[in-house]
């Protein structure tokens, strides 16, 4: 998949997420990113990644969890639209997700498995859709959304929070 969505794929808030996406093949990119992340973060230790640079922030684990959480519900989403069911797809309230994870009790090794995880997952979804199939449209937040925008999304939303962790987790 090497073709970027247009803007009238995908809510207008989801801008901020595609463009951080790279031109190239997505699955490429989202293969790399993975390898990244996971090296960047493999030698934290569980102490370190309780971190919260500032008070009322996600500790590390729970952005790295907030991630893998995300990627399951654009999977829902891509899922949903790729099979042609585009009725009205729901939002979430990500700190509820956050508050109710156990991101916080699990060790940053078996939150970054789930990260693997959840990815090879995303990755088989995406891999094996048909061009036909990433161009449908579903709704959301009352825009239309594409499947092949959805997959942007998780790309996007991974290299923004990957960001915020260099720069306010790691750059100590």
């Amino acid at each position: 998949m090497n073709t970027r969505p247009e803007p009238d794929e995908y809510l207008p808030a989801a801008e901020r997420y595609i463009q951080l996406v790279p031109n190239g093949n997505l699955i490429e990119i989202m293969r790399s990113q993975l390898a990244q992340s996971l090296y960047m973060l493999k030698d934290l230790s569980d102490e370190q990644a309780m971190y919260r640079y500032a008070e009322g922030k996600w500790s590390l684990k729970t952005v790295v969890g907030h991630i893998a959480d995300v990627e399951r519900l654009w999977n829902y989403r891509i899922l949903r639209i790729a099979r042609g069911d585009a009725r009205e797809l729901a939002g979430y309230d990500r700190d509820t997700f956050a508050e109710l994870a156990p991101f916080e009790h699990l060790s940053l090794a078996e939150v970054l498995h789930d990260l693997s995880a959840v990815r090879e997952s995303t990755l088989t979804l995406i891999g094996h859709l048909e061009e036909e199939a990433l161009l449908r449209r579903g709704e959301f937040n009352g825009h239309p959304l594409s499947a092949r925008a959805a997959a942007f999304v998780i790309a996007g939303h991974e290299r923004h929070h990957m960001n915020v962790i260099k720069t306010k987790y790691l750059s100590l």
